[in-house]
């Protein structure tokens, strides 16, 4: 994950202090994950030849669930930064959210293990 262990005293405002029975044990120092979030997108736009925001809907719709599966959105920010990759608005990014999480319950209901074929 990249992040850098450092003692307590020396925590920044963006430092996560972990506690171990009541005392401050250790400080964790996690990378820019944003800047992490924007090498992703970048690497997207790469591997698709092509702007993000110039895919189709099911392709935009794919990225997305893909961004869910790494993290992208427990990122600050990482749903509008995706928004503006892809030339959407948040409001659209939430819908293709909503619609990954309702796709993946159906096939859970139905025995199907996600992004598997059902069998038969």
């Amino acid at each position: 994950m990249g992040a850098v262990l450092l003692p307590p005293q020396e925590a920044g405002p963006d430092d996560v202090v972990l506690r171990w029975e009541g005392a401050e044990a250790v400080a964790v120092r996690l990378p820019q994950l944003a800047e992490s979030l924007d090498h992703v997108l970048a690497a997207m736009e790469r591997t698709a030849g092509t702007p993000l925001a110039a895919l189709d809907r099911r392709a935009k719709q794919e990225v997305v669930r893909t961004l869910e599966a790494r993290g992208a959105f427990a990122v600050r920010h990482g749903v509008e930064t995706v928004a503006g990759a892809l030339g959407v608005s948040r409001f659209t990014v939430y819908n293709y959210l909503n619609r990954a999480h309702g796709e993946r319950a159906a096939e859970r209901g139905r025995g199907e293990e996600p992004g598997r074929p059902p069998a038969g």
